[in-house]
């Protein structure tokens, strides 16, 4: 007689309509399970949906340590292995596996709730952001040169601006002919050390004039002293007022120059609300001029704080100008005083109540080592 085949015993589990397990097989329901599922799983660590093979009904069965009492015990789940859920999906049972506190799935792959975005689309609206505020701020500025924009102007920080644009142009100008005379200094040191070096030569070899060459080359000697000395405050002088005009007032002049570009974006997108408060008033505009007045407060905030900035700049630097260049003036005065006046004790007074190294005729030259 042919052998009947064998069913599935996750197929002949009887199940009634709402779900539950029929008392007479939960016995052999359990011993049937515990051989079919893999060591290292228990029935209290499994979830299983089981659906019949004979009927159309369909119940979920909750399976765990049945202890003696009849209640009903609570169940654990946990995520079992590839080899368990090869062997129960080969039995007819569904595994329910938990992902993370995400909503659990049956079937399929685990898909994240937080896709990450795409790299190029956000660089492609950074671009379109940048193309849309370049174009509303050209528009501006082209309607402000053919006089038909209007523009928001601060009078008094727009005077105080021009002003320090002025006084740039003055020092830059005081600064280079203080490096002319610098330069010419330098040049008639120079020369009048190599004059007295003659004169104290011809004074060795000339008897008769001896005391005659010898005067000179000493008064030379002492004009060229001087000269360094008096070199040594120039170049002080030109350092600190270099340092005012190329480094203080232009880094104060950058933050002018970013205060001006967002007065522009903010006169463009206030303009830009006007002309859409000035239209009419529909389901399509409502969007679009809340959109705009939300970019207009931004950039009227952005405005605001640019020109604090450039308020409290203006008055730390004006501060800083008159400190500095009230120091550099009476140094340039008492120098130049002192030198043509022939006071070496002066001049040299001078230097040291300003802090001032001359250095040694040569130092910086490389010596006969480094040449080589």
């Amino acid at each position: 007689m042919a052998q009947e085949s064998p069913k599935n015993s996750a197929a002949e589990i009887p199940v009634t309509s709402n779900g539950q397990l029929e008392d007479s097989h939960e016995h052999s329901f359990n011993r049937d399970l515990k051989c079919s599922l893999p060591v290292g799983l228990g029935l209290s660590e499994t979830k299983i949906t089981s659906h019949g093979f004979d009927g159309a009904k369909e119940g979920v069965v909750e399976a765990g340590q049945f202890p003696s009492s009849a209640a009903s015990p609570k169940s654990s789940v946990i995520s079992p292995s590839s080899a368990a859920a090869s062997r129960l999906a080969g039995q007819g049972c569904d595994l329910i596996i938990p992902t993370g506190g995400r909503a659990q799935q049956k079937s399929g792959p685990v898909v994240l709730a937080d896709e990450v975005k795409n790299p190029a689309m956000e660089k492609l609206e950074l671009v379109r952001k940048w193309s849309l505020n370049t174009y509303k701020c050209t528009r501006q500025i082209i309607s402000e040169k053919l006089g038909r924009g209007s523009r928001t102007v601060d009078l008094e920080l727009e005077a105080q601006i021009d002003i320090l644009r002025d006084n740039k142009k003055k020092y830059e100008n005081i600064l280079r002919l203080a490096q002319t005379l610098s330069t010419q200094l330098f040049q008639m040191v120079h020369t009048q050390r190599q004059l007295g070096e003659a004169f104290a030569d011809l004074s060795l070899k000339s008897l008769e004039l001896h005391e005659e060459f010898g005067y000179n080359a000493d008064t030379q000697k002492l004009l060229a002293k001087n000269g360094e000395t008096l070199l040594g405050a120039i170049n002080f002088f030109i350092a600190s007022v270099n340092t005012l005009v190329n480094k203080t007032i232009e880094d104060t002049l950058l933050t002018v120059k970013q205060y001006e570009s967002a007065r522009i974006e903010y006169d463009a997108y206030r303009t830009d609300l006007e002309e859409l408060n000035l239209g009419p008033r529909d389901a399509n505009t409502l969007p679009k001029i809340e959109q705009s007045q939300q970019l207009f407060q931004v950039h009227k905030e952005k405005y605001d704080k640019m020109r604090n900035d450039v308020s409290i700049k203006l008055k730390f630097l004006e501060e800083n100008k008159v400190k500095v260049l009230h120091n550099q003036l009476v140094l340039f005065h008492n120098a130049i005083a002192a030198y043509f006046a022939g006071n070496q004790k002066q001049l040299e007074q001078t230097l040291k109540q300003f802090h001032i190294k001359l250095k040694t005729p040569g130092a910086d030259a490389p010596s006969w080592l480094e040449e080589q």
